[in-house]
């Protein structure tokens, strides 16, 4: 029997239509997630497992979750998924500062984020539920697109979906307006949602239901001129005008101060009011943000995936590698000039002095000059030490860089 081939280990969660569990391949070892379904015998496989599945079977991409395998019985059904330690929301809690993550680490996520997005896109899925929650970690710092119950093919002409999608902290003022024919501009809101929210800490919009979220918002980029949603209204007969008030743009700047710039200027670019006015995830992949360098650049963690690959490898790598292993006295030179290596190089452990006859050893303060006034003498016991260490550096020297995850283990 199928199942068989899954060992059931510790419950991870458990929601509405399934539970959760780790699992282990009998075969391979391979460490799972196991969602178990349960099936009723009236109403049989919930639709949004069938959505699931046919989607998920269909895009293959290192930011989306993989599905190994679906087991079916009577009573249940068990989808094997890839397994990721902690989802992004548990992630904020456990590793930022007040739920507020590094600069590095903001960009790299969002990164994948949006290249995750993007792929869904490009093959006519929406998601329909990005949320901090339904993004999922590993050990490799990999962020996956997961939860696709409520996800949805789409095409042209644009089909009319329902409006009771997307939890309510991350869902776009044009579906909480009613409107039921919106496209992929609905993730890109969710995505600008989050991206805020790894900044900060803090959910930007918080609000209780459909009117108060609309509140949430406008107090923060300002209502929308009657041109805006007359545009809007056009594109969306279902949508129905609320009064919302009058307020003033606020500064995203003064209530984001951890972003930089160019930060801010994607995040305005993510959470326009209007659909037609947001950025597609193609774009926001190319904007400035992700190309730009801190100063001081801030060093990624042990074990974090590198920055997007628009300046990794470095195209100079194999030859800065060759450096390394050069003579002594050009190490010396290289180190001196260049205190700073680049991250992911291969780095001598230590450099073993050699005195020269007549010099003094590196450090004295009269550079150049004989120590007291007599050349440097090495017995037996001083030679073998100094080839001892020469060897044992050359060893080190040949060993690459390879840092270890910062977290994961035990889990």
């Amino acid at each position: 029997m199928a199942q068989m081939n899954y060992i059931q280990l510790e419950k991870l969660g458990e929601g509405t239509y399934a539970t959760v569990f780790k699992g282990r391949s009998k075969t391979t070892n391979e460490i799972v997630a196991l969602k178990e379904i349960h099936l009723d015998a009236e109403e049989g496989t919930p639709s949004t497992a069938i959505r699931e599945i046919s989607l998920l079977k269909e895009l293959k991409h290192i930011n989306v979750l993989r599905l190994h395998d679906v087991i079916h019985s009577e009573t249940k059904l068990i989808l094997v998924f890839e397994f990721c330690e902690q989802d992004l929301k548990r992630y904020m809690d456990q590793h930022g500062n007040r739920g507020a993550l590094d600069p590095s680490t903001v960009k790299s996520f969002m990164f994948q984020l949006l290249k995750g997005t993007n792929f869904c896109h490009e093959n006519q899925v929406l998601h329909r539920d990005l949320k901090p929650q339904n993004l999922l970690i590993n050990r490799k710092m990999e962020l996956k697109l997961g939860d696709f119950g409520l996800a949805r093919a789409f095409g042209v002409p644009v089909n009319t979906f329902s409006n009771e999608v997307v939890t309510l902290w991350y869902r776009a003022p044009d579906v909480l307006l009613g409107s039921r024919t919106y496209s992929t501009s609905i993730d890109l809101w969710s995505c600008g949602c989050i991206f805020a929210e790894m900044i900060s800490g803090m959910p930007l919009f918080r609000g209780k239901d459909n009117i108060d979220q609309l509140l949430h918002i406008v107090k923060i980029l300002g209502t929308p001129s009657t041109n805006t949603l007359k545009k809007m209204r056009e594109a969306a007969p279902d949508i129905q005008l609320k009064d919302l008030g009058q307020y003033p743009k606020a500064s995203l700047a003064q209530l984001l101060p951890k972003a930089s710039p160019a930060a801010v200027d994607l995040l305005e670019r993510l959470l326009k009011f209007d659909p037609a006015e947001r950025i597609s995830a193609a774009d926001a992949l190319s904007h400035p943000y992700f190309t730009e360098t801190t100063n001081p650049a801030p060093a990624p963690p042990p074990g974090s995936m590198p920055p997007p690959n628009f300046n990794f490898p470095h195209p100079n790598r194999h030859q800065q590698h060759a450096n390394v292993l050069q003579p002594q006295q050009q190490q010396q030179q290289q180190q001196q000039q260049q205190p700073h290596q680049q991250y992911g190089q291969p780095v001598p452990m230590f450099i073993p002095r050699q005195p020269m006859h007549g010099q003094p050893m590196q450090g004295q303060p009269m550079q150049g000059q004989p120590m007291q006034g007599q050349p440097m003498q090495m017995n037996a016991a001083q030679v073998q030490a100094q080839a001892h260490a020469a060897q044992t550096a050359a060893y080190y020297n040949n060993i690459p860089f390879n840092p270890q995850p910062q977290y994961g283990h035990g889990m």
